[in-house]
C-alpha cells in the first residue's frame, strides 16, 4: 500500500514545504496506477498537476501522427513531473507514458499553486528545481549543436544515471529500464548508428546492457572519460 505522505515528504519539489502542508497535500492528492506504455495525460492537454512517482518509471515524450515516439526524458520513482503546473493555461509540451508499471501521487495544480501562496517558505526550493530543469534543458541543447556523437550519447547516458541516482553523480552503479532503442529515439540517430557508439561504451567498461536494462558501472569515472572526448 502507497504511503501518500512518505511519497509526497521524501520528493525534492516538496522539501521546502513544512509537515502542516504535507499533510495538506496528501489530503488531496490521488493515487493512480498505470500499465507499461498506458498514456498518463497526452502532449497537448492543458489538465495542470504535479505528479510524483511513488513506484515504477515515467517518460516523458512526443508522438506524432504516423506513431512515432521521440522520448526526451525517463524519470525514476520518487521523481516529479508535469511542469505546466506553474503555467497552467499553457498547453503540455510532451506527454507522459509509464515506462514500466509506475503508480503515481496526483496534485491539482491550482491546490499545488495555492499550497506555495500560503507557504512561501517553499519558493527557494521550487525554483531552484525549476531553475536546475531547465539548466538540463539547456545543455542538452547545447550537446545537439557543439558537440560529436560519442560525447552526446555519453553525457545523456550520464545525465539519466544521474536523474535515477537522486540527482547525484556517485561511484556506485545506477541500472535502470533502456533498451539501444529508446537511446536512439532519444539522440534522433538510427539503431544501427547508436549501437556502434554503445558498443565503445561497453568495450571501455563503462556501462553493460542486460534483457532491456542498462548499468552505468561507475558515474563518475564515464563522466571523467567525457571530458577526454571534448
Amino acid at each position: 500500500m502507497i504511503d501518500t505522505r512518505a511519497v509526497i515528504r521524501q520528493c525534492p519539489i516538496f522539501a521546502g514545504f513544512p509537515d502542516a502542508a504535507i499533510d495538506e497535500a496528501a489530503s488531496h492528492a490521488r493515487i493512480r496506477h498505470f500499465d507499461p506504455d498506458e498514456v498518463i495525460y497526452d502532449k497537448g492537454t492543458l489538465q495542470s498537476s504535479i505528479c510524483v512517482i511513488a513506484e515504477g518509471t515515467v517518460r516523458i515524450s512526443s508522438v506524432n501522427a504516423e506513431g512515432r515516439e521521440a522520448v526526451l526524458i525517463i524519470f525514476d520513482h520518487g521523481t516529479w513531473f508535469g511542469d505546466t503546473v506553474f503555467s497552467p493555461r499553457t498547453p503540455r509540451v510532451y506527454g507522459a507514458r509509464a515506462h514500466e508499471a509506475a503508480t503515481i501521487v496526483d496534485l491539482p495544480g491550482e491546490y499545488f499553486r495555492t499550497l506555495m501562496q500560503r507557504y512561501p517558505e517553499s519558493y527557494p526550493v521550487v525554483l531552484d528545481l525549476v531553475s536546475q530543469r531547465l539548466w538540463a534543458a539547456m545543455s542538452m541543447i547545447e550537446d545537439d549543436a557543439l558537440r560529436g556523437t560519442q560525447t552526446r550519447v555519453g553525457r545523456r547516458l550520464l545525465f539519466l544515471a544521474q536523474m535515477h541516482s537522486g540527482g547525484h553523480i556517485r561511484s556506485e552503479s545506477v541500472t535502470f529500464r533502456l533498451t539501444r532503442e529508446h537511446i536512439a529515439n532519444m539522440m534522433g540517430m538510427t539503431r544501427q548508428g547508436v549501437h556502434k557508439v554503445l558498443k565503445n561504451f561497453e568495450a571501455e567498461g563503462h556501462i553493460a546492457f542486460s534483457y532491456g536494462r542498462v548499468t552505468v558501472n561507475d558515474p563518475v569515472a564515464l563522466e571523467q572519460y567525457l571530458l577526454t572526448l571534448d
